[in-house]
């Protein structure tokens, strides 16, 4: 994972890029305490697993895909090589 810092709160998230559409965030701290818009969300008695991102957040991880410091992770997932039992079926290493 790659570290993103947001340009808005500097708050700061791990973060790993699957596909144009699939982007991973792990928090380093408390969100509702760091970043203004999950902290507004919270007051507003919105929780915070129902917030889906922070846009602010969200222009730093694009940014980082733009400059090249974050790339997309192409990793294999625990399915056998070369079509062994259970290779390319749903479910297998993981996926569901």
């Amino acid at each position: 994972m790659t570290a993103v810092v947001c340009g808005a709160c500097g708050n700061r998230v791990w973060c790993e890029k699957f596909s144009p559409a699939h982007t991973q965030l792990q928090w380093t701290g408390d969100a509702a305490a760091l970043c203004p818009h999950l902290g507004a969300a919270a007051a507003a008695g919105q929780p915070g697993a129902r917030v889906r991102a922070c846009p602010r957040l969200g222009e730093a991880v694009e940014a980082a895909v733009r400059e090249g410091r974050l790339r997309e992770t192409r990793r294999d997932r625990g399915r056998p090589a070369g079509g062994g039992a259970g290779a390319g079926r749903a479910g297998v290493g993981g996926d569901a």
